[in-house]
């Protein structure tokens, strides 16, 4: 795999959470650990996205 298309994934992957994150945040009587664990994981990708673009 290169660079570029583990940059292309992990941008996918980061979208895809941005939307649970969203979504979750709609519903009546959401989980606010659910979203946080979301909103971590989605900070980790974005940091090993900004680790590979300036490697």
């Amino acid at each position: 795999m290169t660079i570029a298309s583990h940059l292309q994934e992990l941008r996918r992957k980061h979208e895809n959470l941005s939307s649970m994150v969203e979504k979750e945040q709609r519903q009546p009587g959401t989980d606010a650990l659910k979203i946080a664990e979301l909103k971590k994981q989605k900070l980790k990708l974005k940091e090993e996205i900004t680790r590979l673009m300036h490697a």
